[in-house]
């Protein structure tokens, strides 16, 4: 069994807490379907650019760096069905079920689902920072994507018609990675006088990195005689709840290499269907060469093509 940058994304606590939080929970499970959200989103944001790897980065690329990998994996967490005991094979057997599923993006549509972006010059943690195609061993006319942004379907009973939308991008705002479960809206407003006809949908969101923990978001009445609405977070924290912090992602991957517990571990089938979901998307981009490239500036968060995308829906990205 071999660790790689795959399996330790799966080993960190909040990914892990992922399937307590829906599986030992009585109230999220009944409401986890197509009935109930409205959207998903995973994000996973890095304020470093590709720090010396030039070479590697314009063989890779953002997709296959994050997104065929990490992001999918996590999908693939949040989709799952209840496996049938908490084991290897049974909760492998899930994951490899939501990437069959997924729909696949024909070669000819990719650039309705799919946005791709590469940084400029900008500034990051307060310094001013060279653009991708600036970096060294990086040619300077590069296709190579540092941002990507996908919406995905998963054509099955609990998730037809929901959008999944990823997003991973390097040189963003900051450091960031959460998986945003959006509700659909109350189905009739009672206090359309007191908010202009609008109430902000409940959120949940998991942070897995850095500060580790869940936010729920719901609506409650300011104080005072007037019916005024606002959105408020319940939160938790690991260190705030439990004193202490998680161990690190290396250190529960490598007890279980020890205790031969492959659950968290990658399975070969589930590579090999992760990959088929992005050859046509890296394929069209071969084709296409720097036409439909975008651009952003470092330190922002990402392209303004990417908001158009998902503004497209009547959707925007959640704040992270």
């Amino acid at each position: 069994m071999s660790i790689c940058p795959l399996s330790a994304w799966l080993g960190k606590e909040t990914v892990q807490n992922l399937q307590v939080l829906r599986f030992a929970n009585g109230i999220f499970e009944p409401i986890w379907n197509r009935r109930y959200i409205d959207q998903v989103q995973i994000s996973v944001a890095e304020d470093l650019g590709i720090e010396n790897r030039g070479s590697y980065y314009e063989e890779a690329g953002l997709l296959r760096d994050m997104i065929q990998n990490h992001v999918l994996q996590l999908l693939s967490l949040v989709a799952m069905e209840p496996p049938a005991t908490f084991e290897a094979s049974a909760v492998r057997d899930e994951k490899a079920k939501v990437l069959r599923a997924v729909r696949p993006i024909p070669v000819e549509r990719v650039h309705e689902f799919v946005v791709r972006a590469q940084y400029a010059e900008g500034f990051a943690r307060g310094e001013r920072v060279p653009a991708y195609r600036s970096e060294p061993k990086v040619a300077p006319d590069s296709a190579t994507e540092t941002y990507a942004a996908l919406k995905l379907y998963i054509d099955n009973w609990r998730w037809a018609d929901v959008p999944f939308y990823l997003r991973s991008g390097k040189r963003l705002a900051k450091r960031a990675s959460e998986i945003s479960i959006q509700f659909r809206h109350v189905p009739h407003l009672l206090f359309r006088n007191a908010q202009n006809g609008h109430i902000d949908p409940n959120v949940l969101s998991i942070q897995i990195q850095p500060n580790e923990g869940i936010s729920l978001r719901f609506s409650a009445k300011l104080p005072g005689p007037t019916m005024r609405i606002r959105p408020v977070l319940m939160d938790f924290r690991y260190g705030e709840s439990f004193g202490a912090s998680p161990p690190t992602a290396y250190e529960t991957l490598l007890l279980d290499c020890m205790l031969g517990d492959a659950t968290l571990f990658n399975r070969e089938d589930a590579v090999e269907l992760a990959w088929e979901l992005m050859d046509p998307i890296l394929a069209r981009w071969r084709q296409d060469g720097a036409s439909g490239l975008a651009f952003y500036e470092a330190g922002s968060w990402g392209p303004a093509e990417a908001d158009r995308f998902i503004q497209a829906d009547g959707r925007r990205w959640l704040r992270l």
